[in-house]
């Protein structure tokens, strides 16, 4: 009779358990968060969040958001599925933000849209249509650096990732003659990416004689551009502003641009993963097709997208009140941001550093590349329990009045 108790068997199980209690034992902790938490020092401060913060370092919902909420909940709504491209509303509203209203290619009903899971799932649904139908190569360029999901994200699309020159270490500026000159070398009609305003992860942005460069030559070389756009609204303080690079492009050189868009950052819907993914065509039936073949791309993935950050945004953006309320509030914001880069700078100097930490405030968005090397990042986290991510970044929306100065004293003590 069969037993589970016999010797050899239970030898044979205890032996198996070990075999994969060891390999897993193996595996460490990782990650700024993990080391943080487990700092006991009241003064540890944790510069990796990609999320805003007040002044008091606690999560902020903005009050145009709460209003429409309220307004959305008055309005006992079902619970229905929407479409697969979402709420159409919103698409057209966030397309009008993007683009502006005055746009020719979406005026002529040129334009597709859909809405996604955040700008993650724009950048997704971009990456899988190029994949399936992008005539050429299939490989895309993007900044060296850029935000680290960029490569799993193409990469899961079907699509190798190259690089182009974006960042110089020497001046933590922007590498514009090294950048021209990659994109002169790519061969004619390659994927581009770039990043609209508040470059993620140096905060270093091209000025827009720099962009009208840019465009000029990927337009002389025939490059497919594809704009990351998370930041709007929240880089400078000014929608219309940080939409320059799409604009310039799009309107001035006639660029077919593809567009991943986010309302994350600049309306801090994180939770709510709200974006939108826009891709101009060349007609009006042209964008027809193009939209059926977006349905079919969206459908194995999620088949619908979540409608309650797609109802906050659209009673943002179609309610007039609350439209000027957002541009007030995510002014601010950046204002605040903005604040906290000068304080960091002015502390740095107030402690002797005899450092240029001109960049600081230089660069612009949440995000600044410091410069300082992964030994320094280290003895940060070890000496003064500030932790940041290895190549240098710190998030401004980390820093605020109270913690500043203890920030620029430890940051000059790791740097003399």
């Amino acid at each position: 009779m069969f037993s589970l108790t016999k010797p050899g068997l239970r030898s044979i199980s205890k032996a198996s358990s070990l075999r994969f209690a060891s390999t897993w034992n193996s595996v460490p902790a990782g990650g700024v968060t993990e080391a943080f938490n487990k700092d006991t020092n009241p003064l540890k401060m944790s510069l990796g969040v990609g999320a805003y913060r007040d002044d008091k370092g606690k999560p902020y919902v903005l009050n145009c958001v709460k209003k429409a909420e309220k307004i959305v909940f008055e309005q006992n709504l079902n619970k229905e599925y929407l479409p697969i491209t979402g709420l159409a509303e919103f698409q057209k509203l966030s397309a009008e933000l993007a683009f502006g209203k005055d746009s020719g290619p979406l005026n002529a009903g040129q334009i597709v849209t859909c809405q996604s899971l955040s700008g993650t799932g724009a950048l997704r649904i971009g990456g899988q249509f190029l994949s399936r139908f992008f005539p050429g190569t299939k490989k895309i360029y993007v900044p060296n650096p850029t935000w680290g999901n960029h490569h799993a994200i193409f990469k899961d699309s079907g699509l190798e990732t190259g690089l182009y020159r974006y960042f110089d270490k020497k001046t933590n500026g922007l590498d514009i003659s090294g950048m021209i000159e990659d994109l002169k070398s790519f061969p004619a009609g390659s994927i581009i990416l770039l990043h609209a305003c508040a470059h993620n992860p140096t905060g270093v942005d091209p000025t827009p004689d720099q962009w009208a460069d840019i465009s000029s030559v990927c337009k002389s070389k025939g490059h497919f551009i594809f704009f990351d756009m998370a930041y709007q609204g929240f880089a400078s303080g000014d929608a219309t502003r940080d939409a320059f690079a799409l604009r310039h492009f799009v309107e001035r050189d006639g660029h077919q641009v593809m567009l991943a868009q986010s309302f994350a950052k600049n309306l801090g819907l994180y939770g709510e993963r709200i974006g939108n993914f826009s891709l101009i065509t060349d007609s009006a039936s042209e964008a027809a097709r193009v939209a059926s073949q977006v349905k079919i791309v969206v459908r194995p993935m999620y088949s619908n997208p979540p409608s309650t950050g797609a109802r906050i945004v659209k009673e943002i953006l179609s309610n007039e009140q609350l439209r000027s309320e957002w541009h007030t509030e995510v002014a601010g914001m950046a204002k605040r941001i903005h604040a906290m880069r000068s304080a960091l700078r002015n502390g740095l100097a107030q402690h002797g550093s005899k450092h240029n930490w001109e960049h600081i405030t230089s660069q612009i968005g949440m995000f600044c590349y410091t410069g300082i090397s992964p030994e320094q990042v280290g003895r940060l986290a070890k000496e003064f329990s500030i932790y940041l991510t290895k190549d240098g970044r710190i998030s401004i929306a980390g820093i605020n009045p109270g913690n500043v100065d203890y920030l620029a004293k430890s940051l000059h003590e790791v740097t003399k």
